[in-house]
Parts: structure tokens; C-alpha cells; sequence
């Protein structure tokens, strides 16, 4: 007869399986993590002299937008708010130049079809270089 007690077996966490799992989720993260650049441009802007500029050539167009949907070609407004009229605005203005910088200026509230309209009468034109200006608040 055996009068002794068993000893219990000592019980041990095993951690290598956990800080294998630790290791692999730390490479996930690393490999899916984005990291964004935010790169900040400085401008110099141009100053205005009192002077009206005579027959400047044109070196870019700026299609403006208003609330009501009537628009604005560098400044002079388009009599119509129709695609006919832009499209004969935005000819005269850049004396058929398709390859001249044209931004689309809309307000917040400009109703969709006119700013549709606005990127109708560029393309239908040939215009090559369209962007579209936004403003954001930090």
C-alpha cells in the first residue's frame, strides 16, 4: 500500500503560442497600416496694379458658377444660361485654343445641371485640361 500522496502536476501556461499570435498580428498591422504624407505647397501670389491690362492673351479660362446657375467666363457674364451660349463664351474667349487650362468654379448651391452643363459645353469643345475648384476648411 502506498500511503503517499500524489504530487499534482504543476500547471504552466504555455505562452509561445500567444506571443506568436502577438508577433503576427503586429506584422498585419504594420503591412495594412497607411501612412499619409499631407504636403503643403507655398504661393506667392501676384499683386494688382491699378492699370487695366490691354488685349492680355489669355492663358487660362475660369468657368464661375453662381447660386442661381448663371455663369460667369474669366469674369464677364454669359448673357444666356444655356450650353449654346457657354460653349460660344468659352470659343471666343479662348480663340479656339483646346489645350488652354479651364477651371469649373460652382457655388455650393448651384443647382447639379448647371455644372453638368458647364462640363458639356468643355468637352463638346475638345477642351483637354478641366479641373474643378473646391475649397476646404481645416
Amino acid at each position: 500500500m502506498n500511503f503517499r500522496k500524489n504530487r499534482a502536476e504543476e500547471l504552466e501556461l504555455n505562452l509561445t503560442p500567444l506571443i506568436d499570435v502577438v508577433f503576427l498580428l503586429l506584422i498585419f498591422f504594420m503591412v495594412s497600416t497607411t501612412f499619409q504624407k499631407e504636403s503643403e505647397i507655398t504661393v506667392q501670389l501676384p499683386k494688382a496694379s491699378k492699370e487695366p491690362p490691354v488685349n492680355v492673351p489669355v492663358d487660362k479660362l475660369e468657368v464661375i458658377i453662381n447660386a442661381t446657375g448663371k455663369f460667369f467666363v474669366n469674369d464677364q457674364e454669359v448673357l444666356k444660361s444655356d450650353a449654346n451660349s457657354l460653349q460660344a463664351a468659352l470659343y471666343k474667349i479662348s480663340g479656339g485654343k483646346r489645350d488652354l487650362p479651364l477651371t469649373i468654379r460652382a457655388d455650393a448651391k448651384t443647382p447639379h445641371q448647371a455644372f453638368v452643363m458647364a462640363m458639356d459645353a468643355a468637352a463638346q469643345l475638345g477642351m483637354l485640361r478641366i479641373s474643378v475648384a473646391t475649397s476646404f476648411s481645416k
